[in-house]
This record gives structure tokens, sequence and C-alpha cells, in this order.
């Protein structure tokens, strides 16, 4: 098992234990309890992996940051939790996911971990656009896992 398909078990496993973890909570409590999975996910992942891959400043000297970076895989995670809806940051991870390649790092893959309804979401016709630009130009691939 790959390192980012272990996250997603992790990933999996604290979504399920999180009471109401699908329930749609809007904006403000959304952002909190995103960002608490997010956390709890990094510690879970430290304690697996006895090494710290969150957070990870590989798209140049600016506040961009992505949720994890897998650097022997070329695999970079980001947890999208409102991928279904129709404003997210789908564009702007791909373009930290560019950014990072055209720094040098090894990027091969951009997975997306959401809740349920983002795979259909990015399988429309301008994000499927989109993921196939990144492939055929930048040897990206997309993978959308859904919790």
């Amino acid at each position: 098992m790959s390192n980012y398909q272990e996250l997603y078990r992790i990933a999996q496993d604290l979504a399920a234990s999180t009471d109401g973890f699908l329930d749609i909570k809007g904006p403000g409590a959304g952002n909190h309890a995103t960002n608490k999975f997010i956390s709890a996910l990094g510690k879970s992942a430290n304690e697996q992996f006895k090494e710290d891959f969150s957070e990870k400043n590989i798209c140049g000297s600016n506040s961009l940051a992505v949720d994890f970076y897998f650097p022997k895989d070329g695999v970079i995670v980001e947890v999208a939790l409102g991928l279904r809806n129709p404003n997210t940051e789908y564009e702007k991870d791909i373009l930290k996911a560019i950014m990072a390649k055209e720094l040098g790092n090894e990027v091969r893959k951009l997975v997306f971990i959401t809740k349920p309804g983002g795979i259909k979401k990015c399988n429309q016709p301008g994000r499927k656009a989109v993921k196939d630009w990144l492939l055929s130009s930048n040897q990206i691939e997309i993978e959308v896992l859904e919790l």
C-alpha cells in the first residue's frame, strides 16, 4: 500500500469515528470542522508514518502549502471535503501542484480526499477538461477519493 493510500485509510477511519462527519454544516461551522479533521488526520498520519508529511511548503517562497506531500511517491494529497460544491479550491490546488513541479519537486499525482459527491462533480465537463489538460500538459494525474 502506498503512503497516500495509507493516508486515505486513516482518513476513512477518522471520518467513520467522527459523529456528523457527513452533515452539511455551512460556512464557519464547516470550516471549523474541516480544520479539526485535517489537524487530527495530520496527527494520526505522523504517528503512522513516523514522519511529518503534512503542510509542506513546496510551492516556492509564498504562503501556499499542500496538505500532504509524499516526495518518494511524487504525490500531493489535498483534503478537499467540499469538492462536491460549485466553488472550491480545485483549481488552486492544481496550481500548487504545477508550481511545486516547476520548482523541481517530484509531482506525478494530485490526490483529492473528499466527501461523497466529489467524484461526480470532478467528472463534469469543466473540471474534467482541467484534469485532462493537467495530465497532457504537465504529466500530473488527478485521483479523487471519497470518504
